[in-house]
C-alpha cells in the first residue's frame, strides 16, 4: 500500500510538472514598427500612421501615448497633429515576461503660409492717408496672411513683415511678389529691402540689402538718403521736411483730408527715416494733378496686378551683388519725394506681400 501511495505522489508530481510547463508564461514579445526611425517630420494638419507587427506571435497589450497622454490599445495608431511642437510618441507591448517599448518624436511644423505672417515694424512717413483707415497702427494686419491695403506715407515711411517659413531664392525667376494699387499710367514707386535670418534666431537682427530695381545708379538715385520729419503746431498745417543734402520741404494738406498728417502714435515732435531716393524722373513736370509713370521693373506699387521680385537681385551697402539662399524679412519703403498736386504726395501702398512658390 505504501509502495503504492508512492508512485500515485510521483505520478502527480509529474503531471503537476508537466501542467506547470504548460502555463508557463509567454516569452517576452518581439515587435517591429512601421516607422524604423527614432524620429520624424510632419506638418500640421497631416495624418501620422504607425503599426506594430508582433513578430513572436505572443499575445501582448498594446498602448500608445502622445506626451505622456494615453491613446489607443490597439496595434494600429493614428495621430493628426493640430498644432506646431515636438510631439513624443511612446509604443509600449506588455505580456507576463516582459515588455517591449519604443519612442518616436515627431517635429510638426505649420503649414507654410504663402503671405507675410508677421508684423516687425510700421513707421510711416507723414501724409494724406495718414491717422486714417489704412494709416494707422492697426492697418498692417490687414496684410497678414491675406490682401489689405497700408499706406506708407511720404518718402521714406516703411513697413517691415515677416514669413512663417524663408521664402527660397528661386534661380532664373522671381520670388516674392508685392501687391499695390498701381495703374498703368499711374505708380508710387516703393523701395523694396530684403533680410535672411542668417544666424538662425527668427529675429529681423541681420543684414537688410535692397533689391537693385531699374532706377538703381542713374541719375536722381541716392543710397543713405535721410529726411527728419517735424511736427507741424495744428493739425491743419502742413508737414515741414528737411533732408541730409540741406533741401527743405512741405507734405501739403489738401481739403480732402483734414486730419494731422503726422502720426499721432509718434511721440516725437521729429523724427528721421533713412534709405534709398529714387529719381523723380517719372514725375510729369507741370502744376495741377501730375502723373507717375511705372519704372521699368523692381518696385513695390509699381505696376497694375503686382510687382514680381527677384531675391537675386540684392545687393550689400557697397552695391555689390549678394548671394541668399532665400530670405525670411522684407520691408517696403515709399521711394520718391513728390508732390502730385492734387492728388496729394506720393506714397506707396501695399495691399499684400507673397511667396510667389506658394502660390503658383
Amino acid at each position: 500500500m505504501k509502495k503504492l501511495t508512492t508512485c500515485w505522489l510521483f505520478a502527480l508530481a509529474i503531471s503537476f510538472a508537466a501542467c506547470q510547463k504548460d502555463e508557463e508564461a509567454d516569452p517576452k514579445p518581439v515587435v517591429e514598427l512601421s516607422v524604423k526611425e527614432a524620429t520624424m517630420q510632419a506638418t500640421v494638419g497631416e495624418t501620422i500612421s504607425l503599426k506594430a507587427e508582433v513578430k513572436n506571435n505572443v499575445a501582448v497589450q498594446h498602448a500608445w501615448s502622445i506626451n505622456g497622454v494615453a491613446h489607443s490599445t490597439t496595434p494600429d495608431f493614428t495621430f493628426t497633429p493640430d498644432k506646431a511642437g515636438s510631439y513624443t510618441i511612446l509604443y509600449t507591448a506588455t505580456n507576463a515576461s516582459g515588455k517591449y517599448e519604443q519612442q518616436l518624436i515627431v517635429t510638426v511644423a505649420a503649414v507654410p503660409t504663402a503671405y507675410v505672417s508677421r508684423l516687425i515694424s510700421y513707421v510711416p512717413a507723414p501724409g494724406q492717408n495718414i491717422n486714417q483707415s489704412s494709416g494707422n497702427p492697426e492697418s498692417p494686419k490687414s496684410i497678414l496672411g491675406q490682401k489689405g491695403f497700408v499706406n506708407l506715407g511720404a518718402w521714406g515711411g516703411y513697413i517691415e513683415l515677416g514669413f512663417d517659413h524663408q521664402v527660397k531664392n528661386q534661380e532664373g525667376k522671381p520670388d516674392i511678389i508685392v501687391y499695390g494699387n498701381a495703374m498703368s499710367n499711374f505708380a508710387e514707386p516703393g523701395v523694396v529691402w530684403v533680410m535672411q535670418d542668417a544666424n538662425k534666431n527668427g529675429q529681423p537682427d541681420d543684414t537688410w540689402y535692397e533689391l537693385a530695381g531699374s532706377e538703381y545708379g542713374k541719375t536722381g538715385y541716392k543710397r543713405k538718403y535721410s529726411i527728419t520729419y517735424t511736427r507741424p503746431a495744428t493739425a491743419a498745417d502742413n508737414v515741414t521736411w528737411a533732408d541730409n543734402l540741406g533741401n527743405t520741404g512741405i507734405i501739403r494738406k489738401n481739403e480732402y483730408h483734414t486730419q494731422s498728417y503726422y502720426p499721432e502714435w509718434i511721440k516725437d515732435n521729429t523724427y528721421t527715416l533713412t534709405g534709398s531716393l529714387l529719381p523723380a524722373s517719372n514725375i510729369s513736370s507741370g502744376t495741377g494733378t501730375r502723373t507717375s509713370t511705372p519704372f521699368a521693373f523692381g518696385y513695390a506699387d509699381n505696376t497694375p496686378g503686382g510687382d514680381e521680385l527677384d531675391i537675386a537681385n540684392a545687393i550689400d551697402e557697397n552695391g555689390n551683388k549678394v548671394t541668399l539662399t532665400g530670405i525670411d524679412f522684407i520691408r517696403i519703403q515709399t521711394g520718391i519725394q513728390a508732390d502730385l498736386g492734387a492728388v496729394g504726395e506720393l506714397s506707396t501702398e501695399v495691399a499684400g506681400v507673397a511667396d510667389l512658390s506658394l502660390l503658383n
